[in-house]
C-alpha cells in the first residue's frame, strides 16, 4: 500500500485513468471524509437523490464510486438495495466502518468501470457515479467503456445518475466553488492547481495537517458528457446545476446527469 502520493517529476503530465490508484492513499482517505462532512452535505442536497430514484421506482442500486459511504448508506437508511462499489480497497475499508458506525452492513466490491461486469453479475434499477469520480478516466474509450458497462448491469427502464464539477465554468470563467452544496468541510481548502483542456489538478489542504494531497482530473463539460451518455445507447438525458433544472452555466459548482435506458419509439409521422 503506497503511503504517499506518487505523480513523478512533472505532476501536470500525469494524465492517466489509473493514477486513482496512487492517489487515494491511506493518510488522503482517512481524511476524505472532513472535506464532505456528510451533515452539512446532507442538509445541501436534502432527499434529491432519494426523491429521483423514488419518482423511476428503484429499489435496487448500484453505487459506482462508493467513497468513504456517504451515499451508499443515505440510500440503506432510506430502504434502498444498495450495492457499494470502488476502485479503492482503502475507500471500501472506509465505507464498511462509516456505515457499520451507523449500523449499517455495506455490500462491497472492488471493481474498475472499465471491466464492471467481470465484478458484477446483477441487474440494477439505477446506477449512481457520484462525487466528481467519473472525471478519474481520462481518455475518451474509457469513458466509453465504462459508460458501455453502466448500461449493461442496468435493466431495460434503469437510469445512471452522474455528476461531475462545473468545469465549463472553471475553464472559461476561473474557479470559484460556493461550496454548499458537496465539499461542505470548514477545515479543508480545495482548489484547483493547474488546469487545461485536458487536466484539472486539485489540491487539498487539511487544517493542522502540513502535507497536501492532490487529485489530477480529466475536465468534463456539460454538454460533452450528456453527449457522450446518449451516444453509448442511453435514450435522454436531463442536466441538473445544484440540483436546480433552471441555471445559467457558469454558476453551479456541479452538475448532475440523469440518463434513461428506457427504450422509447420515436412516433410515426
Amino acid at each position: 500500500m503506497l503511503k504517499e502520493q506518487q505523480y513523478g517529476d512533472d505532476p501536470v503530465a500525469v494524465r492517466e485513468s489509473d493514477q486513482y490508484q496512487q492517489e487515494y492513499v491511506q493518510k488522503f482517505v482517512e481524511k476524505w471524509d472532513a472535506l464532505i462532512d456528510w451533515d452539512k452535505r446532507g442538509d445541501g442536497e436534502g432527499d434529491f437523490f432519494i426523491n429521483v430514484l423514488k419518482e423511476h421506482g428503484a429499489q435496487k442500486v448500484l453505487d459506482v464510486a462508493t467513497g468513504t459511504g456517504y451515499h451508499s448508506v443515505r440510500l440503506l437508511k432510506a430502504g434502498f438495495d444498495v450495492v457499494s462499489a470502488d476502485g479503492s480497497p482503502q475507500m471500501l475499508y472506509r465505507a464498511f466502518e462509516n456505515a457499520k458506525s451507523q449500523n449499517q452492513i455495506l455490500r462491497t466490491v472492488q471493481a474498475d468501470w472499465r471491466w464492471l461486469c467481470k465484478d458484477i453479475h446483477e441487474k440494477f434499477d439505477a446506477i449512481i457515479c457520484l462525487g466528481n469520480s467519473f472525471t478519474h478516466l481520462f481518455s475518451e474509450n474509457d469513458r466509453r467503456k465504462a459508460l458501455a458497462e453502466f448500461y449493461s448491469v442496468l435493466k431495460n427502464d434503469g437510469i445512471l445518475i452522474l455528476d461531475h464539477r462545473n468545469y465549463d465554468g472553471i475553464l472559461d470563467h476561473g474557479f470559484s466553488s460556493k461550496q454548499k452544496y458537496y465539499y461542505c468541510g470548514d477545515e479543508v481548502q480545495a482548489e484547483p492547481e493547474h488546469v487545461d483542456e485536458g487536466l484539472a489538478r486539485f489540491r487539498y489542504q487539511f487544517e493542522g495537517d502540513p502535507t497536501s494531497y492532490y487529485l489530477n482530473m480529466f475536465p468534463l463539460r456539460k454538454d460533452y458528457t450528456s453527449n457522450l451518455m446518449k451516444e453509448v445507447g442511453f435514450q435522454s438525458v436531463e442536466t441538473y446545476g445544484d440540483f436546480q433544472e433552471t441555471y445559467r452555466t457558469e454558476d453551479p459548482d456541479f452538475f448532475i446527469h440523469i440518463a434513461k435506458k428506457e427504450y422509447m419509439q420515436d412516433d410515426e409521422s
